[in-house]
């Protein structure tokens, strides 16, 4: 049951992975291709959970942090960089 529930979570994510890389690759503006990215880092955050989970540990909490730290300061300076420049 359990094995299961991991196995549809990562199809889950993989697919949802998949389709952040395409729209950052084909993405028709800077800040589709950014928020793509901010959509990745937070699948990438969703997969270390599910390894915590599975793992019964704590050891990728600090990983996990700063990827959402990463992503958060990175979309903000973008947003903030297009909005100067309109």
């Amino acid at each position: 049951m359990t094995a299961g529930i991991i196995v549809v979570a990562a199809l889950m994510l993989a697919v949802a992975a998949g389709g952040a890389i395409f729209r950052i690759i084909r993405g028709p503006s800077i800040l589709d291709r950014v928020l793509a990215a901010d959509v990745l880092l937070a699948i990438v955050g969703g997969a270390l959970v599910i390894d915590m989970v599975v793992n019964r540990n704590v050891d990728y909490l600090a990983l996990l942090i700063a990827i959402s730290l990463i992503g958060f300061i990175g979309s903000v300076t973008v947003a903030r960089f297009v909005t100067d420049r309109r």
